[in-house]
């Protein structure tokens, strides 16, 4: 049986990270563990020390973000006498993996030798399913975000093809995508060693979607499998710095928009942006004024946009 490389970025995450762990005890394939710890403050480190052993530890001290912490989990594997296993899970540590989530994943990566990269169906914890597969992003879905649908536009186009998303996951047929969800995605040795790691100018969001555009682009296919189940709890560690993440995605969202191109494809990118955070920032006046929003909650929601466009 091929052994799968398993890299958990954690940050903060203790409970979370332990209720993770143990769910991976139930698959039945050999599994070599990797949890690289991104400076944790809470007791996530000496956790997984006493409680799973097999488990190997990267604990660096400081918090790079996700893509280089994952990419310090694949030199890690790189490193061993071994080498890279033969397929390699990103995994977060908000996740419960149900059992034989992971097998079915690897039989189908067996099965179709051309698909470098699958992502399970996600749940959230209520046992309900969770958007985890997804188009690369357009302009439209652009604006989609920073006009949302019910508010601004009609609320069902929010879960279309409109925006990014695929009907398929109504189903339970595998399906070919753009991209997954980061929570959980399994790829190929082979698929790695072709397009390289992640792009760690990332620090966070958007680096699966810069990945997986390298991907496709090097003519591997990426599918969701949806008889592989993995529940997703959802924002553990970048809820801790909420302004600061919200800067972050918008960061990132540009830096794709601009590796993507053309110039002006970056250009009508940013003028959704300014566009939409001015309507932010204008709709957080108006909560201020009625007493929605303290004066501290307002500069910050304030300081935050003006932020995203200057970044």
């Amino acid at each position: 049986m091929h052994t799968i490389g398993i890299i958990i970025v954690s940050y903060n995450t203790c409970a979370l990270l332990r209720d993770c762990l143990a769910s991976l005890r139930s698959c039945t394939l050999p599994l070599q563990i990797v949890v690289v710890d991104n400076g944790s403050r809470d007791e996530s480190v000496p956790m997984v020390r006493s409680a799973f052993p097999e488990v190997n530890l990267v604990a660096h001290g400081a918090n790079v973000g996700f893509a280089q912490a994952n990419n310090l989990g694949f030199a890690w594997f790189a490193a061993q006498p071994d080498g890279l296993p033969p397929y390699l899970l990103l995994l977060n540590p908000d996740t419960v993996v149900h059992p034989g989530a992971l097998e079915s994943l690897v039989a189908f990566l067996e099965q179709h030798p051309r698909v470098g990269l699958v992502g399970p169906r996600l749940l959230n914890p209520d046992g309900t399913r969770q958007a985890a597969a997804f188009r690369f992003p357009t302009l439209l879905m652009t604006m989609l975000d920073l006009f949302p649908p019910g508010e601004v536009l009609p609320g069902r186009i929010y879960a279309s093809w409109w925006h990014g998303r695929y009907p398929q996951e109504q189903h339970e047929a595998p399906f070919a995508i753009d991209h997954p969800l980061g929570a959980c995605m399994l790829l190929r040795r082979s698929t790695l060693e072709h397009v390289g790691p992640l792009d760690a100018h990332y620090f966070m969001y958007s680096e699966e979607v810069e990945w997986c555009w390298r991907i496709r682009q090097a003519g591997w296919a990426i599918w969701q499998v949806p008889a592989a189940r993995v529940t997703h709890i959802g924002g553990a560690a970048t809820s801790q710095f909420r302004h600061t993440m919200f800067i972050a995605l918008w960061q990132s969202r540009a830096r794709f928009a601009a590796q993507r191109g053309p110039h002006w494809h970056l250009a009508a990118h940013q003028a959704i942006v300014r566009t939409g955070m001015l309507r932010l920032s204008l709709k957080s006046w108006w909560a201020y004024l009625r007493g929605h929003l303290s004066h501290a909650q307002l500069r910050a929601h304030l300081w935050a946009y003006g932020e995203a466009v200057k970044r």
